[in-house]
């Protein structure tokens, strides 16, 4: 005698009852219990089971989570009118604020992304936009971080992607970035001029003192200018390079060259053929 169709009914409703209300929860997630609306506890990672509909149970992701800031119009504290966009890290460290202080935790957190960008973009001048942008990062993380800490969201990072300058600006940071350039090239040639003087000076010094050394490099141009292959070159002796010379010829002879003197013919003397 089988059982009767009204018993079948209802093992097999409750049944697919009981299958609705295995819920398995994963390692990165966690379930917020409520019990006819009233909230109960926090549920961990494993196989539970949710007597729907007493009980009803919202599931967080607890993994970070990265959002894009879209790209927001700001006008900087010097009147440059720029185009902004970020990106921005965070995730639930309180599952049950997530879920009972916010509606929607991530629509919040990125509309609150959005007018933080515009707020501390416009406080800072074009030029530290550009060159402190690590600063500007730290600010964005921790006012964000401030306001959503009710919510139990941990703000991580965020940074700022691009920064679209209009034509006319981009045309007068390109001129500006020559002029630079340009003038650290004069500097860099300037001090090159000042060090090669300063060596000139210090070598004509050492020269100076010693006329022999004047003589070699002398003699030593003399040779390089003969390596050249096919030339005729013309060039004066100075007298200091025979002044060694005629110092030793001085030693050998006893007396200092130079011309003879003339002999002159006497008055009562006549010159005979």
């Amino acid at each position: 005698m089988g059982l009767p169709f009204g018993v079948i009914v209802a093992a097999a409703i409750v049944l697919i009852w009981l299958a609705m209300s295995i819920r398995v929860i994963q390692e990165y997630e966690r379930g917020i219990v409520f019990f006819l609306g009233r909230y109960t506890g926090i549920r961990q990672p494993g196989l539970r089971i949710i007597l729907v509909p007493v009980f009803r149970m919202a599931v967080i992701d607890t993994r970070t989570i990265a959002r894009d800031v879209p790209p927001q119009d700001v006008i900087t504290r010097d009147n440059v009118s720029v185009k902004v966009n970020a990106v921005i890290y965070f995730r639930v460290i309180q599952p049950d604020k997530a879920v009972l202080q916010v509606e929607n935790f991530l629509y919040a957190t990125s509309q609150l992304a959005q007018t933080t960008l515009r707020s501390v973009v416009g406080q800072h001048q074009l030029d530290e936009l550009l060159s402190e942008r690590e600063k500007l990062n730290a600010q964005l993380q921790d006012t964000l971080d401030m306001h959503t800490d009710p919510w139990g969201v941990k703000v991580t990072n965020v940074e700022i992607k691009h920064v679209d300058l209009p034509p006319e600006m981009q045309r007068i940071m390109a001129r500006q970035a020559e002029a630079e350039r340009e003038r650290r090239a004069k500097i860099i040639a300037a001090e090159g001029e000042f060090q090669a003087a300063r060596k000139l000076t210090d070598a004509a010094e050492v020269l100076s003192a010693e006329p022999s050394a004047l003589q070699l490099r002398y003699l030593q141009t003399l040779v390089e200018i003969g390596a050249q292959a096919n030339t005729t070159t013309l060039f004066p002796i100075p007298i200091d390079l025979l002044s060694a010379f005629m110092k030793k010829l001085e030693v050998d002879t006893g007396h200092k060259p130079g011309p003879q003197p003339e002999k002159k013919l006497g008055s009562g003397t006549e010159e005979k053929e």
